[in-house]
């Protein structure tokens, strides 16, 4: 047997190192920080919504929207390990494709139904029909 048989630095045809891309290794610190923003920003709308600081409902569901953006890229980054450098990138890229589907299929759904909505015909015109 060669010597080249004991050697471990193996290279498996992918160019890089298995850790070089990861840009992100979890620690028990980053995992906290994430459990701690993710308490407060579930607790901070619940606190909205039960003491009814905010009196119009639709501003309160905006805020409450905007605060589950927040939590959902908290989520990511720290508990997903998701940035541009996991993957090569193609992480990333595929989280940008599926927000794009969603964003045009919930577009899509509510101009569907706005417009069903403003040419259906009233109900009490049904009532005339002979």
């Amino acid at each position: 047997m060669s010597g080249n048989h004991n050697d471990h630095n193996h290279d498996h045809g992918h160019g890089h190192d298995d850790h070089d891309d990861v840009g992100y290794h979890a620690t028990v610190k980053g995992y906290l920080i994430g459990f701690i923003l993710s308490v407060v920003l579930t607790a901070i709308p619940f606190w909205l919504v039960m003491a009814k600081i905010i009196p119009s409902s639709s501003t309160t569901g905006i805020v409450l929207l905007v605060f589950a953006a927040v939590q959902i890229v908290v989520h990511m980054v720290y508990f997903l390990h998701m940035n541009s450098k996991v993957e090569g990138g193609w992480s990333m890229l595929s989280l940008i494709f599926t927000i794009a589907v969603v964003v045009i299929m919930l577009a899509g759904s509510i101009w569907v139904m706005f417009h069903l909505n403003s040419n259906m015909m009233p109900i009490h015109d049904m009532r005339n029909m002979p």
